[in-house]
This record gives C-alpha cells, sequence and structure tokens, in this order.
C-alpha cells in the first residue's frame, strides 16, 4: 500500500454527521458538519476540490469478527450488515453512507475504524458476563466496549502531555459526554471499560440509565407490562440526567436548575458523581493503580464542578486537583497540583486524528 498522508474521516453519529479532512501534520485542513440522512453528494460538494488520500469510517461496533481498521471490501460490508442489530441506530447509517461514498469517490480506498477495536484487548475475566455459558457461547453475549476510538486518542494524548509513553502508564481515560464510559488503559492496551454488550453499561449518561440490576428490570416488565421494545426505548431516551432531574439531558441546564435550587437536580448529579467516582476507583483497581486521569467529551472536558466533586472523593488514589487550573484555561492541559501521586488532566476529543492514525497504519502494513 501507498503511504496516506491527507485522510478524510467520516464520524456518522446520532445527531450528526462529521467530516474532517487531516493533514500529515495532523492538522484539520477541512470540517464539515450534516444533519443525519445528508446525501453522499452533499457531503462530496461541501468538500469541493480537497484531495485526500483515503477515507476513514468510524463504526461504532464491529461486531464479533472485525477486531481492527479494516479496507471496505465486500466481505467486510456483509460482515457490517450481520453486525447492525448490535448498534442499530449508528451501524445501520453509518453503513449506508459509506456505501454511498464508496459509488461517488471510488478513487481512494475507504476503510472503517471500530469504536469497539480499541477494547478487543480486554482479558477474559473483564469481557466475560457471569452468566449461563450457553449465553457467551452460544449466541456471543459478552462485554465488547465502546468510545474506543477516544479513549486511545486521550491515552496517547495523556501521555504526551508528560513527554512519556502510553505503555508505561495506567490510565483512566474519562470519555463523558451524552454517552459516557470509562477505559482502564494499561501498557497502552485497554484492560477494562464500563459500557458492555450495548453502550447501555455502566456510568449514568444524558439519557441513558447505564447499568441497572437485571432484577429490577425483569420486574418493572412483569409489573407495567412493558414491551422490551418498550423498555429499550424508556432506559436509552428517557433515564439518565433526563430522567432523574426532570429538567433536561444537558448537565449545563441540570447544574443551572441545581444552583436555583431543583432538588431533583441535585439528586441528579449526586447520582451521576457516586457513580463516575466509584467507576474511575475501578478502573484503577483492574490496573491494581493509576498514574493519570484523563478527561474527555463534552461534559469531560467543560464541566469544572463534575470533575472537581468526582475528584475529591479520590484522594486516597493520590488525586488532588488545582483548584485554578481545573476552573480556568482552555485545551489540553493539567489540572492536579504538581505534587499530586496521580495526575489529572484534560484532554480534547479528537476521534478524527484517531481515525487518520488508524487508516494510515492500516494502509502501510
Amino acid at each position: 500500500m501507498v503511504p496516506a498522508e491527507r485522510i478524510l474521516t467520516i464520524n456518522v453519529g446520532s445527531s450528526s454527521v462529521k467530516l474532517r479532512l487531516i493533514d500529515g501534520a495532523d492538522t484539520v485542513a477541512g470540517s464539515w458538519d450534516f444533519p443525519p440522512g445528508a446525501p453522499a453528494e452533499r457531503l462530496v460538494a461541501a468538500a469541493g476540490e480537497a484531495t485526500f488520500d483515503a477515507v476513514g469510517h468510524r463504526f461504532v461496533h464491529g461486531g464479533p469478527r472485525l477486531e481492527q481498521t479494516r479496507l471496505a471490501t465486500d466481505e467486510v460490508r456483509a460482515e457490517l450488515r450481520r453486525a447492525i442489530p448490535l448498534a442499530p441506530l449508528h451501524n445501520r447509517a453509518a453503513l449506508e453512507l459509506m456505501e454511498q461514498l464508496q459509488s461517488v469517490l471510488s478513487g481512494v480506498p475507504h476503510l472503517v475504524c471500530f469504536d469497539t477495536a480499541f477494547h478487543r484487548s480486554l482479558p477474559r475475566e473483564a469481557a466475560i458476563y457471569p452468566i449461563p455459558w450457553d449465553w457467551t457461547e452460544g449466541i456471543g453475549v459478552r462485554r465488547y466496549g465502546f468510545h474506543g476510538l477516544s479513549h486511545a486518542y486521550a491515552a496517547r494524548r495523556t501521555a504526551e502531555l508528560f513527554g512519556r509513553r502510553a505503555v508505561d502508564l495506567r490510565i483512566v481515560t474519562c470519555h463523558l459526554g451524552a454517552g459516557a464510559s470509562l477505559a482502564a488503559v494499561k501498557g497502552g492496551a485497554s484492560v477494562d471499560t464500563t459500557m458492555g454488550f450495548t453502550p447501555n453499561e455502566g456510568l449514568m449518561m444524558a439519557t441513558r440509565s447505564g447499568s441497572v440490576g437485571p432484577g429490577a428490570l425483569l420486574w418493572v416488565l412483569r409489573e407495567t407490562g412493558l414491551s422490551p421494545e418498550a423498555a429499550d426505548d424508556a432506559l436509552e431516551h428517557g433515564a439518565g440526567l433526563a430522567g432523574v432531574s426532570g429538567v433536561s439531558a444537558d448537565m449545563r441546564e441540570v447544574l443551572a436548575a441545581e444552583q436555583a435550587g431543583s432538588e431533583r437536580a441535585a439528586l441528579a448529579i449526586a447520582v451521576y458523581v457516586h457513580r463516575l467516582r466509584a467507576s474511575i476507583a475501578a478502573m484503577a483497581a483492574a490496573m491494581e493503580g493509576v498514574d493519570a486521569i484523563c478527561f474527555t467529551g463534552g461534559v469531560g472536558e467543560h464541566a469544572a464542578g463534575v470533575r472537581a466533586a468526582a475528584c475529591a472523593g479520590l484522594h486516597f488514589l493520590g488525586v488532588e486537583l488545582d483548584p485554578g487550573a481545573n476552573e480556568a484555561g482552555a485545551g489540553d492541559r493539567v489540572i492536579s497540583i504538581e505534587a499530586a501521586a496521580t495526575a489529572t488532566v484534560i484532554v480534547t476529543a479528537r476521534e478524527e486524528l484517531e481515525i487518520a492514525a488508524e487508516v494510515r497504519r492500516a494502509l502501510e502494513v
């Protein structure tokens, strides 16, 4: 393969389609945002005369067989179709757009990058659920983990802030946005994470519940007569910050309501912080210690109060924030005091850079 310098990245989310043109110096040379369902011709027209060597497509789920960045061949596309039921909202839209773009932009290679790929390094004890073995072996129920592109970049960038290599550090990466997950990154590899078979496991999120006891869910189904589809919709879209606060799914609005005296908003923040703090400690335990904690994503980067509240209960891990650094500044930076045993940093989420790096690695093999 010919080395690729300029990469066009395609990130299909639930609320937008983001195109970023990344040059050889990892600078964003072009940026375009579109609503979901925008036709491929419109995306190509917006990019205009921009030239690029390859296209990298983000997929939330690679399914049980796609474990690393691959060329988007007929075989790979067929595997992606089989994986649609595992992430129907994201994977179907991403696949449809990719097939359109492959037709319109047929002169460059198209590659698929997976959020699940980074977590394929999970040891079996972290990946396997304690469920009937037929469910594990027969139908493939296991912990996949998500936000892998963000976690991989955040860990790498955290190490760079200290002039170190990620392979030499134990890092808890906290991707906190509308969706939220943590990863324990040891030696540059994911050894544990909070999301599992689906993205609705682990932390409390904007509208997702995070982990709920299976017994509670089964009781609700029996008591209310809800269908599995209705229960799934409630846990995906009517829970989390929105469900508990009764105010909003937006952390900024929930924080404002808390300041205005809303008891439910205050409770929502308390539940969010409790689960976040406990999960950070759990990720540290999975690595037998922690050298750095990284906050990234919309909430992770901008909610200073959430960071402070979560870290306030982690002194036993050597975490101590510099209040001034936590409250002020912008961009990638250290927010812990110099003497802290465990460093704390903020890293701007840059999934497009990780996609570009993955595409280059795959094409150079």
